[in-house]
């Protein structure tokens, strides 16, 4: 990928904060003053998409890097697919976290080399500016003289209706032992012929799943890395398969 190969690598702590800061500044733009930009890019119709940062200030959404192992750590996988599943305001809360871990991720893979006096001086300047999420979702004040958009002010979608299926939880404690059980037993009898359309385990009464809406098959949450919080959120989930076979599609 053109823009995210490595045009000089940064060997100081102060060279390391000057990429840390233009790759930080052009995720902002694509958070905040390119917004529409950005998010009419993130069509979940496309395949897995990232968001880079250039030490420019410059930002670009773009497929993943070929090589193997990348030049540079890559950022967040298919943040596309996730887009038109949850109100634009989290959406963007939840790039930006990724995006915060990414330009960490650099900063530290340029530094790996510094000794732990440097590290930490490099640590202690990144500290001092807020992260990118924390200026996406208004915790702290934009400092960069950027044109901010009230990204809370936006249109949003109304909150969704939870159309996703999902198995349900462990029951809460009941008083009597043997009640709580024969809950379980039942729940676990009736799907008793479900299994994980990822890892192939059985279904149990105290794991969160969730079902795809297209295949209709089942997964435990942990292994599509979908919360019940962020299942909340979601108007009709795609597992990873029918989301791979849109794609190509």
């Amino acid at each position: 990928m053109e823009g995210a190969s490595i045009s000089a690598n940064p060997r100081t702590v102060d060279e390391v904060f000057k990429d840390f800061k233009g790759r930080r500044s052009g995720m902002l733009k694509a958070l905040i003053t390119d917004v529409e930009d950005f998010y009419r890019q993130c069509d979940p119709e496309k395949e897995n998409l990232c968001l880079y940062g250039f030490p420019d200030e410059a930002w670009e959404v773009n497929l993943p890097a070929e090589e193997v192992p990348p030049e540079l750590p890559e950022p967040a996988l298919g943040i596309n697919f996730a887009r038109d599943g949850m109100q634009r305001k989290d959406w963007l809360a939840l790039v930006a976290v990724h995006s915060d871990a990414w330009l960490l991720a650099v900063a530290f893979y340029y530094g790996a080399r510094f000794d732990k006096n440097e590290r930490k001086r490099l640590f202690n300047m990144i500290n001092e500016l807020p992260t990118v999420f924390d200026v996406v979702t208004g915790k702290k004040p934009v400092k960069e003289k950027l044109a901010v958009n009230n990204i809370s002010g936006t249109k949003a979608k109304p909150a969704a209706k939870v159309v996703t299926q999902a198995k349900p939880a462990k029951p809460a404690p009941l008083p009597q032992k043997d009640e709580e059980d024969a809950l379980d037993d039942e729940d676990e009898e009736e799907h008793g012929d479900t299994f994980c359309g990822s890892c192939g385990g059985p279904y149990t009464a105290d794991e969160f799943w969730i079902g795809c809406d297209i295949c209709e098959k089942w997964y435990h949450g942990k292994c599509v890395k979908i919360t019940p919080a962020r299942a909340e959120h979601i108007k009709q989930y795609k597992c990873p398969s029918c989301t791979n076979k849109r794609a190509r599609t």
